[in-house]
């Protein structure tokens, strides 16, 4: 089974393109979702706190959580592939916890880009909601659970504004809520506001221990060139974060690490935006960033770049 939580419109019995109520749903395996497989809401964290921890620890056992944020223009399908290929992955490599995804409302055509950032702003503080405060909220004296994010595209947009919604709500800030390690991949945000002391960014690495921000030159879908993307300023998924960034930001550029590696995306499309879902090798990296115990510059297979970031060795 697949843990989806999914704030998606239903219309004629099956999930829409706009924002909705929020669907706790149990997919079963090699299906898409559908309002079918929804559940009660404290069957579905019962069960993903069950999957998620593992142990024995020093302190205890702990539990991780790994939700995946997929990016605009993926259709459902689309997103459950790539959150199975994640899973069975990161399972393979040895991850014990859970993964899961938010599936927000998006449409399955590059056409709609600005209605997609639209709808992703609307439903991004149900991410925080529904999800990061909701696991801070049930933590157990006996089992710590870490809530990590894997944003993918426009889902670093998401992640980024639900952050900045839940500072700005009483509400919400007054509680005690953050993620452990927050991963962008080929993020479609701009590469300023992930500077220090920028305010878009702000609450976003006030609320997590790290985040590491994998980026491709290679990616033609973020090229200011691609005009199904009106030509806004240049992405952090493809020219990186600047060099002031705070401490607690990593930045890893893959490109050659892509480059050496094309030969075997032929059937990807998109293929130098999505590859990260498709490289197995690449999510050991993932898992050594989810796990934190080894220091970002001593992770096998990282060096330092000329320009002062981090590189994925081919």
């Amino acid at each position: 089974m697949d843990y989806v939580f999914c704030v998606r419109s239903i219309k004629n019995g099956a999930f829409g393109d706009e924002p909705g109520a929020t669907h706790f749903l149990k997919v079963p395996s090699g299906k898409s979702p559908d309002p079918a497989h929804k559940i009660a809401k404290s069957t579905w964290f019962k069960e993903v706190q069950q999957i998620a921890r593992h142990g024995p620890q020093d302190n205890g056992p702990v539990g991780d959580v790994l939700i995946y944020v997929h990016g605009f223009n993926t259709p459902q399908d689309v997103m459950m592939e790539r959150h199975r290929n994640l899973r069975a992955g990161l399972e393979a490599l040895g991850y014990e916890g859970a993964v899961i995804s938010f599936d927000w409302p998006c449409a399955s055509t590059a056409l709609n880009y600005l209605e997609d950032r639209t709808d992703a702003k609307m439903t991004a503080i149900r991410l925080v909601d529904e999800g990061i405060a909701a696991f801070a909220a049930i933590q157990r004296p006996d089992c710590r659970i870490n809530v990590h994010l894997m944003a993918h595209s426009m889902g670093s947009y998401v992640v980024r504004e639900a952050f900045d919604d839940a500072d700005d709500r009483p509400g919400v800030a007054a509680h005690s809520w953050s993620a452990s390690q927050v991963i962008l991949c080929g993020a479609d945000i701009s590469a300023g506001s992930l500077e220090d002391g920028n305010a878009k960014s702000s609450s976003l690495y006030r609320h997590c221990v790290r985040l590491t921000n994998y980026f491709n030159p290679f990616d033609d879908v973020l090229s200011l060139s691609n005009v199904k993307r009106v030509g806004v300023a240049p992405r952090a998924g493809r020219v990186g974060a600047p060099a002031n960034v705070p401490r607690k930001a990593v930045n890893v550029n893959v490109g050659n690490w892509y480059d050496a590696r094309k030969a075997n995306f032929g059937g990807v499309k998109s293929a130098p935006h999505t590859f990260y879902f498709y490289d197995p090798d690449f999510l050991r990296d993932v898992l050594f960033t989810l796990r934190g115990d080894v220091d970002r510059n001593l992770i096998p297979g990282r060096a330092m770049g000329s320009e002062g970031n981090l590189v994925l060795l081919p």
